[in-house]
């Protein structure tokens, strides 16, 4: 009589972590492990898309740009330059602060591609979200919006994409018609959207003589919203010498009131008096900043006083992101 031969079980191909596919959170981990994916290796996939990156623009040319663009201007474009160049059938990146129907890119007809940035995103990441949609439109049909996903937890930031090297100059628009090539022809849809974007942008213009700083008009008083990179406490010790010491305006009428911080940077924010132009703060902004160096580079302690200009700036302060 023959014996029966033990039976054995196939072993299962050992999966490196990149292998994993993502599953539901309750169904088994695709690892083998016998636990759920939640458990397992859906852990890490899922912190990794809640962490959040408090400056998810550093390193990337034109920081302080990307930031009042995400968070300060209503209607701005940017041509961007890609690492590797532009994909065959790719004329131009250009990113955009809205896009019609709040889309998170666009590939028009001729190929080109529009990148919105004013977008929610579902990762604590901006900046691989962002590429991750990037990514997206260089390949996706012309003619079609691209919708919002989850972005791999691995996959590449615009640090990974875009040239360091490349210039960062935003073209600050009066309303959204670059939208379309032509608005007389546009789509129902998009023209009723444009004209609600029209309607509700704020009049901004970026200033020329110092970085990153945008007037900006609102009913009852303009305002200054300058995005500055210097780290935080060393921004507020300096802004808060000069404002003890009665010189952080920008002219008669105009009055620091505070400053916000916005994925990772500290912007200060000044009112200024309703007939006060975006032409009339070019010098005074410029003047600040040679005053603000100076301050910045100052290392001994605050006074009293400017221990309670400090005090109160931080008071004012609002968190954007």
């Amino acid at each position: 009589m023959a014996k029966k031969r033990p039976q054995t079980k196939a072993k299962r191909p050992q999966l490196t972590d990149g292998q994993i596919p993502v599953v539901g959170a309750r169904e088994p981990c695709p690892c083998g492990s016998g636990r759920r994916y939640k458990a397992c290796h859906g852990r890490a996939a899922a912190q990794a898309v809640t962490e959040l990156v408090h400056r998810p623009f550093e390193g990337l040319p034109g920081e302080c740009d990307w930031v009042a663009l995400r968070e300060l201007v209503p209607a701005a474009t940017v041509e961007l330059t890609l690492k590797d160049g532009l994909p065959e059938g790719v004329p131009s990146v250009t990113l955009a602060t809205v896009l019609p129907m709040a889309w998170p890119a666009l590939r028009r007809d001729d190929g080109s591609v529009l990148l919105g940035l004013q977008n929610d995103t579902p990762s604590g990441d901006l900046s691989r979200d962002l590429a991750d949609t990037l990514q997206r439109a260089l390949t996706a049909e012309p003619g079609t919006p691209v919708q919002a996903r989850r972005a791999p937890a691995d996959g590449p930031r615009l640090q990974d994409l875009l040239d360091p090297k490349g210039a960062f100059e935003p073209v600050v628009h009066d309303g959204f018609e670059f939208w379309v090539p032509d608005p007389e022809n546009a789509s129902p849809d998009v023209t009723a959207s444009l004209e609600r974007a029209n309607a509700a942008a704020i009049p901004t213009v970026k200033l020329t003589g110092v970085d990153s700083a945008y007037w900006c008009e609102t009913p009852e008083k303009n305002h200054l919203r300058w995005v500055m990179p210097h780290p935080e406490e060393q921004l507020l010790d300096a802004l808060a010498r000069l404002h003890a010491a009665g010189r952080s305006s920008l002219g008669e009428g105009t009055r620091l009131v505070g400053s916000f911080r916005a994925h990772g940077l500290t912007v200060p924010v000044w009112d200024l008096p309703s007939e006060v132009r975006a032409e009339d703060v070019e010098k005074p902004a410029a003047e600040f900043a040679e005053r603000l160096a100076a301050a910045l580079a100052t290392d001994a302690p605050l006074s009293a006083d400017e221990r309670r200009a400090r005090g109160g700036l931080t008071n004012r302060q609002v968190t954007l992101s």
